[in-house]
């Protein structure tokens, strides 16, 4: 294969800030370096996610977003949402169940229960 996934990359108003939620939502640390115009998790054991300042406020809802599968939805909703998400949504739907949530700068995402 010649294609491969090097980075998911999140547009931002302050990119230390995000990438520090990243981190603690998926468990892993912000590489060294993060500033608010860019900052890292993972880039090491890739694929990393990447978070790149624009000056741009976040439009309506994201065409793109990520599916995080998790052991027990409930408790991973609260600790999320603790660590600065929004729940926005519960869903089931063909036997899945998820949630969708926005992460401080209102980037959807879902946690399904897997």
């Amino acid at each position: 294969m010649s294609v491969t996934l090097s980075s998911v990359t999140i547009d931002c108003a302050d990119a230390a800030t995000l990438a520090r939620f990243w981190a603690d939502v998926l468990e892993r640390k912000v590489d060294e370096g993060a500033s608010p115009e860019f900052a890292s998790i993972g880039s090491e054991i890739g694929p990393g996610w990447s978070f790149v300042q624009v000056p741009e406020a976040k439009g309506p809802k994201n065409r793109v977003h990520v599916d995080l599968s998790v052991p027990d939805l409930g408790a991973e909703v609260e600790r999320v949402v603790a660590l600065g998400a929004r729940s926005i949504a519960d869903r089931e739907e063909g036997g899945f169940r998820w949630t969708t949530l926005a992460d401080p700068e209102g980037n959807e995402f879902c946690l399904v229960a897997g």
